[in-house]
């Protein structure tokens, strides 16, 4: 139980509060309820599709052609299919680390896996046409632009920093999950 509780204290912390919460402020507490099982919803509604998606892609997408499309070997090519994949996504971030822990399965380079989850946090379609229509096209695309550039760099200046070492690590502790 203990190891437990260890493992996981914040939930733990999270739930003395709100029985504290329960018998102090009663009516406060039935809203902070209400809040925590809508955003839970929304977070299993998020991620049950998402997790559908890894297991097809899993199954249906082998590891020699997840290599020929964004391994080592991939080039350029690799890393747009990476950049253009995150570009299209809609959902949270933290939806998306699954995704690329089956792509490091999978084979696919550090490079563009770090190009896939910086693309979809800073350049994604759907917020592109947002600034469009709030901030105008200029801004934009002078924006876009920029994160292109500089995501680019971070993903392959962080792959070159990685020593060999770094780099089994990294695939082995995607492995053991």
């Amino acid at each position: 139980m203990k190891k437990l509780l260890k493992k996981n204290w914040l939930l733990s912390v999270a739930a003395v509060i709100n029985i504290v919460l329960l018998f102090w402020q009663p009516q406060k507490e039935l809203s902070v309820l209400r809040f925590t099982g809508k955003n839970f919803m929304n977070f299993l509604f998020m991620l049950t599709p998402v997790f559908i998606c890894i297991g097809l892609m899993d199954v249906w997408i082998d590891r020699a052609s997840m290599v020929k499309i964004m391994g080592e070997k991939s080039g350029f090519r690799g890393a747009l299919t990476a950049m253009l994949s995150g570009m299209v996504t809609a959902v949270p971030l933290y939806a998306l680390l699954p995704v690329a822990g089956v792509l490091l399965k999978k084979g696919s380079r550090i490079s563009n896996v770090l190009l896939f989850l910086c693309a979809s946090s800073s350049i994604r379609i759907p917020l592109l046409l947002f600034e469009i229509s709030s901030l105008g096209w200029r801004f934009t695309f002078v924006r876009f632009g920029l994160n292109v550039v500089v995501v680019t760099a971070i993903a392959f200046i962080t792959e070159k920093l990685l020593t060999d070492t770094d780099k089994k690590e990294i695939l082995r502790k995607n492995e053991e999950r």
